[in-house]
C-alpha cells in the first residue's frame, strides 16, 4: 500500500473551492473510507483526503 505524495495532498488542499468546514468533513470522511478499504486511495481523487 503506498502512500500519496505530500505535495497532491497539499495540491487537492489548495484547488478546493469548497469551504474549510466542508473541506474538514470530506478529508474525515476519505480518510474513514481509505482505513476501512485498507487502500491508499478513497476512490475520489482530487477532492481533499485522497
Amino acid at each position: 500500500m503506498s502512500r500519496p505524495e505530500p505535495r497532491w495532498v497539499i495540491e487537492n488542499w489548495r484547488r478546493s473551492p469548497l469551504p474549510l468546514r466542508e473541506k474538514l468533513a470530506l478529508v474525515f470522511r476519505n480518510n474513514l473510507i481509505k482505513a476501512k478499504r485498507r487502500s491508499s486511495c478513497c476512490g475520489h481523487p482530487g477532492e481533499p483526503g485522497c
